[in-house]
């Protein structure tokens, strides 16, 4: 039996497609970078408990930004959580749990800055044209 699917009601503007796909994939290939140094050995704490998360949760991100950029709604909820939870992971590092060096000399309100791009890309995907 065929079943036919309607198409959404308000697809994305090409310019928000744009948005999305160019924010996604410069953070992907961040988080692929930053994957490479762990393997390196580079980067690492001391605690391989932490790096273990850490490197789970990049894993996490470059996998639900991918699904973002293909246009999947679900994944917005899984970008977030794990985007959340590093964001969490340094906050663990930063008030003493793990010695890591990026920690030093840094506010705590820094790393809230890890939000602004999915803010923008969530913007982006949910704002349709009316």
């Amino acid at each position: 039996m065929n079943s036919v699917t309607a198409p959404p009601r308000n697809p994305p503007h090409p310019v928000q497609r744009l948005i999305i796909i160019a924010l996604a994939s410069l953070f992907i290939f961040y988080h692929i970078t930053m994957l490479a140094e762990f393997a390196r050995g580079q980067g690492l704490t001391g605690d391989p408990l932490y790096n273990g998360v850490q490197a789970a949760l990049r894993v996490g991100i470059i996998a639900s930004l991918a699904l973002v950029a293909l246009g999947k709604r679900f994944a917005l909820w899984s970008m977030w959580l794990s985007i959340g939870s590093l964001i969490a992971t340094h906050y663990w590092a930063h008030f003493g749990m793990v010695e890591a060096d990026f920690t030093i000399g840094r506010h705590p309100l820094s790393y809230l800055k890890g939000l602004i791009m999915p803010s923008i890309v969530t913007a982006a995907f949910l704002y349709r044209r009316r």
